[in-house]
């Protein structure tokens, strides 16, 4: 009797683990390719979100694929994503048909080309939510984050006045072919000039967002004029063209260049310019993150604003440690 006893033990010692096993859940997270998640999971499904950028490898066009795949991948709890890059309009729409297929539940898209009114609006009206990075795209329902050209503006001409007082000749670089961008941030810093310093003298010239134009452009202005005290740029590249010609002419009479965009090798020469307060109003590729983030927030059934703009922040000497990121491809 006691040999069967024992008999018996070993076999509820060898099947209750069993059941216990087949009843369990599944820990299979269901991510997408691409997606790298931690594998946890919560047992809540998990949104789809797909992220349509274009295909460059540097700059500040390219940051905003970096800066939205590494929100995404901050998120890998509650989503799973697809990250598409295109290089035209074309290829961004078979890429948004592609996400629809794999069923996308809210596409962000930053588009930079004409074209894509109809494919986004395709997507609005199959119930996918779109939230627009930056591009202003005319399609019923869509959501737009972006940042505040005009503020660039007003805090370019704030912090050019708060360092060299509210006299003195200040040259201005306008880009007439960037369209509204200049237009706005261009009328940022005139207005705000006329209201808080009125007798500011201020010159205007013509430029590209490129290094290469602000070299050459900023050279000749510098040839022609004899006493600068300020630059207004309006972009971090144009800016760092600015100052080699600064640096290539020995000019000292220059004490402040403003930019914007929010440029990793901009922020590092800061601190390298000590006769020279470099500054950047940010509109950084990273406000892409909120881009995401508002389209978790409308699969979450959350009120979110149709139009979320993000505020300037300003970047100099005294504080553009907080914004390295040696990872950034801008």
């Amino acid at each position: 009797m006691g040999k069967v006893f024992r008999v018996f033990a070993l076999l509820l010692l060898v099947i209750v683990p069993l059941l216990t096993a087949c009843g369990g859940k599944s820990t299979d997270s269901g991510d997408s390719p691409g997606n790298d998640s931690d594998g946890s999971d919560s047992g809540a499904k998990k949104h789809k979100i797909g992220i349509l950028a274009p295909a460059v490898t540097h700059g500040w066009v390219a940051a905003v694929a970096y800066h939205a795949e590494a929100r995404a991948k901050e998120l890998s709890n509650e989503i799973e994503y697809q990250i598409q890059t295109s290089s035209n309009a074309e290829e961004m729409t078979s890429q948004l048909d592609d996400l629809m297929t794999w069923g996308a539940e809210a596409i962000v898209a930053f588009p930079q080309w004409e074209g894509m009114e109809v494919p986004i609006q395709k997507a609005l009206d199959a119930d996918i939510k779109v939230v627009n990075f930056d591009i202003v795209i005319d399609a019923d329902g869509v959501y737009r984050v972006s940042g505040d050209n005009e503020d660039m503006g007003i805090q370019g001409a704030k912090y050019i006045v708060d360092k060299i007082g509210k006299e003195g000749h200040v040259v201005m670089l306008e880009v007439p072919t960037s369209g509204s961008v200049s237009e706005l941030r261009k009328k940022g810093f005139v207005d705000t000039m006329k209201e808080i310093a009125p007798d500011m003298e201020i010159s205007t010239y013509a430029t590209k967002f490129t290094r290469e134009d602000g070299l050459k452009d900023f050279a000749d202005i510098l040839t022609s004029t004899s006493k600068i005290d300020a630059v207004y740029s309006m972009d971090d590249e144009t800016s760092i063209g600015v100052l080699q010609a600064i640096d290539e002419a020995g000019r000292t009479d220059i004490k402040v260049v403003t930019g914007g965009g929010g440029m990793q090798e901009y922020f590092n020469m800061m601190p390298e310019n000590e006769n020279i307060w470099i500054e950047s109003a940010l509109y950084s590729p990273a406000m892409v993150k909120d881009a995401v983030d508002v389209a978790l927030k409308l699969l979450n059934g959350e009120s979110v604003e149709e139009v979320k703009v993000i505020p300037t922040t300003i970047v100099d000497r005294d504080n553009y440690t907080d914004f390295l990121d040696e990872n950034s491809p801008y």
